[in-house]
């Protein structure tokens, strides 16, 4: 083994999770080192909807990430999907913004607000290859680098970041639960798909489903999503069955202006995992810690949510011991309550299963009923928890009689993804067009 370095902190992993992480604790005052194994500072996650949902937005803002966000032009977003029991369910206007922004661009603007805090290290270029213990707990994670050379980075604490095949799981003997996926996706970036929205769409099929995300530069990732039983049948025709997937979305993007800026990038096997969040010296966030179905672009909010979580239990027990392991245990407690429910909703709809009775009468209720919507709006964007949907409060209302249906309730008639609402203090053009005082975030309006 080569030298030994001590830290307070070693994350391993200088991804979304990793680098707020870092940054966060190095603002509490701790000395942490920050390992990546991609040596290149820019590196950046390609696989990925880009959809930072609105949970994420205060995190951002405690970062300093969001005026570097708006500098280069990411999308501040809405929120919409549909089904074909009742047609498009808008989220609250109220929520706050959430964000679309390519990785190309989020992963180094992050990287380089956490590599400049004082407090952290950074070692690009080293990969782990040991998890360091003491008789009880965790105590550190020697690396190595391309060149064989190794370093042993003691820590009273040691963050996976380190994405949902997490190496440092692996060494540390923290096995993740696996549940079934029984879906596949294609994805694709474009420019010039029409109407331009700034509202992420997402469309449930039962069983398939598509999405589309906005992002910044007038990309959007279009996002076709199969059943497992459609596999030979898609790939034996890929180009063909993505754009008829497309073509099929009922109000959806017109692409006859619009090019394909990137190749068809796949992904066939998605499992979710979730392992526990924290043991004594050790924690993991982001992917390493729970990783769903991308349908529903949670994964860059959960690793927000996770590792400002992750900061705010441990930063003032640093000092290790007894102290250290119980704000570990209040971690893993939190992560828990507040996220296991989205994993095994999202997990139980990634199995492929038909949409039951009861949901498909609650999306005929929600279009037309605000509180049935506004449930249904923050479950969505992970505002609120998924049990908000039994609230009593929420469930009574499928008893209430419905309105007669009009025909744009099904359909609607206006530029899809669009917003109906005025906010104060922005100016509007004759084409409907709403600009804001914040730059990067614009809405279109009906």
């Amino acid at each position: 083994m080569g030298s030994a370095r001590e830290f307070d902190v070693a994350v391993v992993g200088a991804s979304v999770a990793g680098c707020t992480a870092a940054r966060l604790f190095a603002q509490a005052g701790a000395r942490v080192a920050l390992i990546e194994r991609h040596s290149d500072p820019a590196a950046y996650k390609v696989v990925c909807t880009h959809a930072i949902l609105s949970p994420s937005t205060a995190t951002i803002e405690r970062l300093g990430l969001a005026p570097v966000l708006d500098e280069r032009g990411a999308i501040r977003a809405g929120a919409e999907f549909w089904t074909p029991y009742g047609g498009w369910i808008r989220l609250p206007d109220d929520l706050p913004d959430a964000w679309g922004v390519t990785r190309r661009t989020l992963d180094p603007a992050l990287r380089d607000l956490a590599v400049g805090t004082p407090g952290v290290e950074f070692f690009p270029g080293w990969t782990a290859k040991r998890v360091i213990a003491d008789p009880s707990r965790v105590a550190g994670i020697e690396v190595e680098d391309r060149k064989h050379r190794t370093l042993a980075i003691r820590a009273r604490l040691v963050v996976g970041a380190d994405g949902r095949d997490s190496t440092v799981a692996r060494l540390a003997g923290v096995p993740g639960r696996v549940r079934p996926h029984n879906r596949f996706f294609y994805f694709a970036y474009w420019r010039g798909v029409r109407p331009a929205t700034p509202d992420f769409r997402l469309w449930l099929l039962d069983p398939d489903g598509a999405a589309q995300f906005p992002n910044e530069d007038g990309l959007a990732v279009l996002v076709a999503t199969y059943h497992r039983s459609r596999m030979a049948e898609v790939r034996a025709d890929l180009e063909g069955s993505y754009m008829r997937h497309l073509a099929s979305l009922p109000d959806g993007p017109d692409l006859s202006d619009a090019e394909r800026v990137s190749k068809l990038i796949g992904k066939l096997e998605v499992p979710n995992v979730i392992r526990p969040a924290a043991r004594p010296g050790i924690a993991f966030v982001g992917d390493a810690a729970l990783a769903t179905d991308p349908l529903f672009g949670v994964g860059l909010t959960f690793a927000f949510q996770s590792a400002e979580w992750l900061v705010d239990e441990t930063s003032g027990a640093l000092g290790g011991g007894q102290e250290l392991d119980d704000a570990l245990r209040r971690y893993r407690r939190k992560f828990l309550w507040r996220l296991g429910p989205h994993h095994l909703l999202i997990a139980d709809f990634s199995t492929g299963r038909k949409i039951t009775l009861l949901e498909r009468q609650m999306f005929r209720k929600a279009p037309h009923d605000p509180v049935m919507r506004r449930a249904f709006g923050e479950v969505l964007a992970r505002e609120s928890s998924a049990f908000r949907m039994v609230d009593p409060r929420v469930a009574v209302r499928l008893l209430i009689p419905s309105r007669p249906r009009r025909q744009h309730d099904l359909a609607r008639t206006h530029p899809a993804g669009t917003s109906h609402r005025r906010v104060p203090g922005a100016e509007h053009d004759g084409g409907g067009v709403l600009h804001r005082s914040r730059p990067g975030d614009q809405r279109l309006l009906r």
